[in-house]
């Protein structure tokens, strides 16, 4: 196949991986503001795709994270083909779409380094992977930033029961802490963009590199970011209801001040990675705030059985789209006709992933937990004066 066409292919299939990631990661801003009602569901992801957008101009970081760190570089330029990472590209996606259709808040960047990784194995051998780079900025981010993120959360939840709890006898200012989620889940939106939005153009950036279209080691062009901030951004607008639902209420009930210590969290934290380079998961974060939180409120309960569920997808996340980059680099070797066959049985298995998920939909209209309804109907009124005590 002529270079330049499975080029085109490349880039078109990374622009829909990434348009994936941005339904599939939308809970991680939004799903606990859409929990409490602070925002409404469209709402919030117009403003999160707003802030995507923009988040993606910020930083360029993890982008060469992806482009010249995860996979080694040989005489002959990066040890990985444009047919390569079309193979992982369609392990990333098949993978994102499962976890979907699950509902499980996997990690979207996990994916895309499991496809990658799995596709690269098969080209060039366990050679061709930089392992020093996945643990450092990849495999240890995902066992730390998750129970960092956590650890914040519940600090920042005890501290806000603890700062309220002094208006007892009195409207304890609580729900002051809905209008605050506005705010801080704007912050997580925009960080997910300075973060994930980035690894798409890392990948693209490397098929630029593998193609000899541009030189190892230079910055990401322009319209890569943009066409990739886009991309991020339409995805994200399209909701992605289903893993909102999860981590908005199927973890914990989320109040207010919850909710704000979690967004709080998230945010500092993938903020301080995307300074670094850590290509981390903004899901694992989110995860992982959304439980601190859930234990710093007294009288909440974290639903286990979901968070273990969450557990298993997060272990299963590298080495399954690893396996389907793989099994569809194998495929991709027999050529044009191996590029035909992957994308014919990857279009299949997305479509048939999307009309199965059409049987039990998810939408805006029944993604809203009670405490949303509550938050809405309740108009909060200031305690009555306690009346004077009669003396005789």
């Amino acid at each position: 196949m002529d270079l330049t066409l499975i080029v085109v292919l490349v880039i078109a299939l990374a622009l829909f991986f990434d348009f994936t990631n941005g339904f599939h990661d939308t809970a991680n801003a939004m799903a606990t503001p859409i929990a409490t009602g602070a925002l409404k569901p469209k709402v919030a992801v117009g403003l999160a795709a707003i802030l995507n957008l923009v988040g993606a101009f910020l930083s360029t970081e993890v982008a060469k994270t992806i482009s010249g760190g995860i996979i080694k570089e040989g005489d002959g330029g990066v040890l990985i083909t444009p047919e390569l990472i079309f193979a992982g590209l369609i392990g990333a996606i098949v993978w994102n779409m499962i976890t979907w259709l699950l509902g499980l808040p996997s990690s979207s960047s996990h994916a895309l380094f499991g496809g990658l990784i799995g596709a690269a194995l098969v080209g060039f051998g366990v050679g061709a992977i930089d392992f020093a780079v996945v643990m450092s900025k990849v495999i240890l981010p995902a066992l730390l930033a998750p129970l960092t993120a956590g650890l914040i959360a519940y600090a920042a939840t005890k501290l806000a029961y603890a700062i309220t709890r002094r208006y007892d006898g009195k409207p304890d200012g609580r729900d002051g802490f809905r209008h605050a989620q506005v705010f801080s889940s704007s912050l997580v939106a925009l960080a997910h963009g300075t973060n994930d939005a980035q690894k798409t153009m890392g990948v693209i950036t490397l098929t630029l590199v593998a193609a000899g279209l541009q030189p190892a080691g230079a910055d990401v062009q322009l319209w890569v970011i943009v066409t990739c901030a886009v991309a991020i951004a339409l995805g994200t607008y399209m909701g992605g209801w289903r893993i909102i639902k999860t981590l908005g209420t199927g973890l914990t009930d989320v109040k207010p001040a919850q909710g704000f210590a979690a967004e709080t969290a998230t945010a500092a934290t993938i903020l301080a990675s995307s300074h670094v380079g850590f290509a981390l998961s903004t899901t694992q974060v989110a995860s992982g705030s959304v439980i601190g939180s859930g234990l710093g409120r007294r009288g909440s309960k974290v639903r286990w059985r979901t968070a273990g569920r969450i557990g298993i997808g997060w272990l299963l996340t590298l080495p399954a789209a690893g396996g389907v980059g793989a099994l569809a680099a194998v495929v991709a070797h027999l050529g044009v006709i191996g590029i035909i066959i992957d994308t014919i049985v990857g279009v299949g298995v997305i479509a048939g992933i999307f009309l199965w998920s059409r049987r039990n939909e998810v939408s805006h209209h029944n993604v809203v937990s009670e405490v949303a309804h509550s938050g809405r109907a309740v108009k909060i009124k200031r305690n009555p004066k306690p009346k004077k005590k009669v003396t005789s």
